[in-house]
C-alpha cells in the first residue's frame, strides 16, 4: 500500500504525465478542429504525426538540424499537406455526398482510412518498418527530486504553449468565432455570410500543422516506426470525446486526464498494458461520456 501511495504521489511521475498529456493535447487539438468543422473522421490523423516525426528525424540524422528547429518548418509543410487534402479529396467528397449527407461521416471514414493504409505503407517502403530513433539533448537537470531530460522539458513547454496560444487565438479572433460557428451549426454560420469553405480549409490546415509539430516532439522522445501514428489517433478521440466536440481547453484538461492515467497506470501495473490502458479508456469514454464529462457536469447544474 504504502508503495502505491509514493508512485501516485511521485513528481517523476507526474511530470511524464504532463509531458504525454500535453503531446495528446496537441494532436487532439487538430483533429478536433477537422471534426468539428467537417463532420469527417480522419482516422489517418495519426499517420500525420508519424510524418512529422519522420521528417525531424531525417532533417536531423541528414542535415543536422534540431528537431526543435525543424519543428516550425514541419508545421509548415504540415499545413500545405492539409491544404491538399481538402482541395483534392474533400472537396470532392462534399460534392458527391454532400455537406449534410448522413453519408459523409461513413464515407469519410473509408476514405481516410485508405489513406492512413497508403500513408503507412508507403513510409514503410522509403523509410523500411524498423523503429528509428534519434539521440537529442538528453541531458538531465534536477527540480528537487526530479529528473528532467531537456528534450521532455522543451516538448512540454512547446507543446502546451501551442495549445494555449490556438485556444486563446481561436477563442478571441474573429476566425476562432468563424470557426466556432461553424462546429455548433453549419447552415447557420452559412447564412450569416461566413465563408464555411474557407473556414475547413483553414481548420484542415491548422490541423495537420499541428499533428505534424506532434510528430517532430515525439521524435525527440521515442522510437518511431511508419506504424506510430494509430495509437494517438485513438488518445485524439479520446481526448475529443471526453472534452466535448469543440471545446478546446477542455479538451487540454482531458488531455491531462489520459495522459495521467497512461503514465499512472502503466507505472502501477507494467509497459505491456499500455495498449491495454488506452484502448480501455477509449471504450470507457465511449459508453460513460459520449457527450463529454464537462457536458455532462453542465447538464446537471
Amino acid at each position: 500500500m504504502a508503495a502505491i501511495v509514493d508512485t501516485l504521489l511521485s513528481g517523476q511521475l507526474l511530470f511524464a504525465a504532463l509531458v504525454t498529456g500535453s503531446l495528446y493535447a496537441l494532436v487532439a487539438l487538430g483533429l478536433n478542429l477537422v471534426y468539428g468543422t467537417l463532420r469527417m473522421l480522419n482516422v489517418a490523423h495519426g499517420d500525420v504525426v508519424m510524418l512529422g516525426a519522420y521528417g525531424a528525424y531525417w532533417a536531423f540524422s541528414v542535415a543536422g538540424v534540431s528537431p526543435i528547429l525543424a519543428a516550425p518548418a514541419v508545421a509548415a509543410l504540415g499545413a500545405l499537406a492539409g491544404l491538399a487534402v481538402h482541395r483534392g479529396l474533400v472537396r470532392r467528397l462534399f460534392a458527391t455526398a454532400g455537406p449534410g449527407s448522413t453519408r459523409l461521416e461513413g464515407n469519410s471514414l473509408l476514405l481516410f482510412f485508405g489513406l492512413s493504409i497508403i500513408l503507412q505503407n508507403a513510409a514503410a517502403l522509403a523509410f523500411t518498418p524498423n523503429a528509428r530513433g534519434l539521440a537529442y539533448w538528453t541531458e538531465v537537470y534536477h527540480l528537487g527530486n526530479v529528473a528532467m531530460t531537456g528534450n521532455r522539458i522543451a516538448a512540454l513547454v512547446i507543446a502546451g504553449a501551442t495549445c494555449i496560444a490556438v485556444a486563446a487565438l481561436l477563442g478571441r479572433s474573429l476566425l476562432g468565432l468563424s470557426m466556432r460557428a461553424v462546429i455548433e451549426k453549419r447552415e447557420a454560420a452559412t447564412i450569416v455570410g461566413i465563408d464555411v469553405d474557407r473556414v475547413q480549409a483553414i481548420s484542415f490546415a491548422l490541423g495537420f500543422a499541428t499533428a505534424a509539430l506532434a510528430g517532430a516532439l515525439v521524435s525527440m522522445l521515442e522510437q518511431i516506426s511508419p506504424f506510430t501514428g494509430f495509437p494517438f489517433t485513438i488518445a485524439a478521440f479520446i481526448v475529443i470525446i471526453l472534452g466535448g466536440l469543440g471545446n478546446l481547453f477542455a479538451g487540454l484538461g482531458a488531455a491531462l486526464l489520459l495522459g495521467a492515467l497512461e503514465t499512472y497506470g502503466v507505472a502501477l501495473t507494467s509497459a505491456n498494458m499500455r495498449s491495454v490502458l488506452l484502448y480501455g479508456a477509449f471504450v470507457a469514454a465511449l459508453v460513460l461520456f459520449p457527450k463529454g464529462i464537462f457536458a455532462r457536469r453542465t447538464r446537471a447544474a
